[in-house]
């Protein structure tokens, strides 16, 4: 599984969007081009550069299940585009 991160930021949070409701939920994403192909997508709206960060499915959900953080899945079969409103710029 892999996460999104800002470039030298990796450290201090992963990538995230708002949803509907307000509320922050974690883009956890199965294959690690679709998570390639989303940070592009981000950095053509003048995201900073994102690095695809790999990790343990497991131990992910279950540390936002803990922390009470929303996230979702992407599997290969999502389809999934950047927000037009960038908090970024």
């Amino acid at each position: 599984m892999f996460i999104l991160a800002v470039a030298g930021k990796e450290t201090e949070g992963a990538y995230s969007v708002t949803s509907a409701t307000g509320e922050q939920v974690l883009y956890i994403f199965e294959d690690e081009d679709d998570a390639i192909r989303y940070a592009l997508l981000l950095e053509d709206q003048q995201y900073p550069e994102m690095n695809v960060i790999e990790i343990d499915g497991k131990l992910i959900s279950k540390t936002c299940e803990l922390n009470n953080y929303n996230y979702t899945i992407i599997t290969k079969n999502d389809i999934v585009i950047p927000p037009q409103d960038n908090d970024f710029i």
